[in-house]
């Protein structure tokens, strides 16, 4: 699972790492972070899609949201046993008084009181 998040998270990393640098400009002498490259990145991957280069960014986060869901989904599935355990562990267990009058004591006074 380790590998699979990083083969995914490594990829969006770069990518968003390029697309802040790149959008304000900060190319820090690489023309690579350069606003007309940025420019002509989101031009030509518009044309080859046949939409506004504006809308690409807002497609590309919702993507990645959707596939990190995707992969927390893959993750709770492979661990359903450990997690249907804790949740079990915390209907049945039975909670300890020090733990009770903890949590129902009455906090600091006011200063009226």
């Amino acid at each position: 699972m380790r590998t699979l998040f990083t083969l995914w998270a490594a990829p969006m990393a770069i990518f968003w790492g390029w697309f802040f640098l790149s959008a304000n400009d900060m190319n820090f002498g690489y023309v690579m972070l350069s606003r007309q490259v940025h420019d002509f990145a989101f031009q030509l991957y518009g044309q080859m899609l046949g939409v506004d280069p504006a809308i690409i960014p807002g497609m590309v986060a919702r993507t990645c949201v959707f596939d990190f869901f995707l992969l927390m989904g893959l993750w709770a599935f492979r661990r359903r046993r450990n997690i249907a355990e804790w949740i079990r562990q915390r209907r049945q267990g039975d909670i300890s008084p020090d733990r009770l009058g903890r949590a129902t004591e009455a906090g600091p006074g006011l200063p009226a009181e």
